[in-house]
């Protein structure tokens, strides 16, 4: 009997709908679709590519609202979240199809030939697996490079996503791409390990977490096949004591409450320096205090469920434990099903759990240091390392900090975003690999070396 997933509106916990399994038929017949038609689809020049998905980016911002209205229905984020995150992935249609065919020029290397060159070819088929977090975002960010440089793509997403999942391939369909492009699997991750065993399969690339990248990372190598991985993360924000405290608190707290503390990108751990650590936390506390928690459709809703109920039950054991481990509890902590109160932690030990583990909640926690150092090294000792935020006034004294911090990415004075210009990605158990930029839309292709020699 096949497997039925069930999406479920994680702030009524009303059924949406429910998806029956693909058969192992279905998803062998999908893979040679996707194989057929990457062999035409790579001789499409840049320029058609990018029309199509110009007309893409028309077709997501057309019909944003709807769009919206779904991610917030099957995974909880703010209604006004959910349309900034639609936006998002019309700019990321637009920007490689206006920059892909520039970033993937050869390059041209002076050498004893006659001509060397690299250039940079599709890999095929590209298997992605991607989380709920960010429904539409996470498959845009990896899929759009991954097409514009010709390859096509079977999509795994989260079961509980899977109308998500199933409106993005309608939106690719809608607008021209050929069958076969961009395909959703309604499936399990049994159907992962066959697929990474095909040699059809030419990639996969993961956005999840730590547990679920390993699995993906040991069966691609198994296979001999080359992996992509964005995982958890921990992230600090420093907060020096010369910074603008206004400015610091806001953005922490508006970096950790976004989508109800689900993004990997997150502040979640703020080291503060000792003279400044009293205001910084009561300023925070009061921005927290004042968050509105509700109906997610409500445009005055600030912060929305979690898009599971055990995702709540989970953060809610972190919270225990922390707590009995001596932190101290000054706002929130309170849960209703999926429903987690915004929640501020002080007097956080290095070894309390909240430090240790990735907190995915709307869950803050705030840890004393006596000097940049320390933050230095509290950061660092992590066994994460997506990003990291700094707040000072002394650029000079950031700059040399973020050489330090073990991390993908330094945001100085700013929150840590993504961004189509720049890669984003981790180091330590926070991944490998890059997307977003040149270097992301490199990491969905082979570099070949062409040496002519001198006749």
């Amino acid at each position: 009997m096949s497997k039925t997933f069930q999406s479920i509106n994680p702030y009524t916990l009303h059924v949406i709908q429910e998806f029956a399994e693909e058969t192992s038929a279905q998803v062998d017949a999908r893979l040679a679709q996707a194989t057929e038609t990457q062999r035409t689809w790579v001789s499409r020049s840049f320029a058609e590519r990018g029309e199509l998905f110009r007309q893409l980016g028309t077709y997501l911002r057309d019909n944003r609202q709807r769009l919206a209205e779904l991610i917030t229905a099957e995974m909880g984020k703010i209604l006004s979240e959910s349309l900034g995150e639609v936006d998002k992935c019309a700019g990321q249609c637009d920007y490689y199809a206006d920059n892909a065919e520039r970033l993937l020029q050869p390059d041209i290397i002076p050498t004893d030939a006659q001509e060397s060159r690299v250039v940079y070819e599709p890999v095929g088929v590209v298997l992605a697996i991607m989380p709920w977090n960010f429904p539409f975002w996470q498959v845009f960010r990896y899929s759009v490079p991954a097409l514009m440089a010709g390859n096509v793509t079977l999509l795994k997403h989260a079961p509980n996503v899977f109308g998500c999942a199933i409106a993005i391939e309608e939106a690719y369909r809608a607008v021209g791409f050929p069958e076969g492009v961009f395909q959703s699997l309604i499936s399990d991750v049994d159907a992962v390990e066959r697929l990474l065993a095909d040699n059809r399969v030419g990639m996969v690339t993961l956005t999840g977490s730590e547990r679920a990248g390993s699995t993906v990372a040991s069966l691609a190598g198994r296979n001999i096949k080359k992996s992509v991985l964005e995982l958890g993360g921990s992230d600090a924000l420093i907060v020096l004591k010369d910074a603008d405290l206004d400015k610091a608190a806001e953005a922490a707290v508006q970096s950790r409450m976004s989508n109800a503390g689900q993004v990997c990108i997150a502040a979640k751990r703020f080291l503060v320096e000792k003279p400044v650590k009293a205001a910084f936390t009561e300023k925070v506390k009061a921005l927290i205090d004042a968050m509105k928690q509700g109906d997610p459709t409500q445009n005055d809703t600030k912060i929305g469920p979690l898009a599971r109920v055990d995702l709540a039950e989970q953060l809610e054991r972190q919270l225990q434990t922390a707590l009995n481990e001596g932190a101290t509890l000054l706002s929130g902590g309170e849960r209703r099903d999926a429903n987690f109160q915004p929640t501020l932690l002080d007097n956080v030990s290095p070894d309390s759990v909240v430090f240790r583990e990735e907190t995915f909640g709307p869950l803050a926690a705030i840890t004393e240091v006596a000097d940049e150092a320390e933050a230095v090294r509290l950061a660092n000792q992590s066994r994460y390392g997506l990003s990291a935020a700094i707040w000072t006034k002394d650029l000079a004294k950031a700059d040399r900090l973020s050489r330090q911090l073990e991390v993908g990415s330094v945001f100085v004075n700013a929150i840590v975003r993504s961004d189509s210009r720049l890669p984003i990605g981790g180091v330590k158990k926070s991944g490998y690999g890059r997307e977003l930029s040149e270097a992301g839309i490199k990491d969905f292709c082979t570099a070949k070396t062409v040496y002519i020699g001198k006749t």
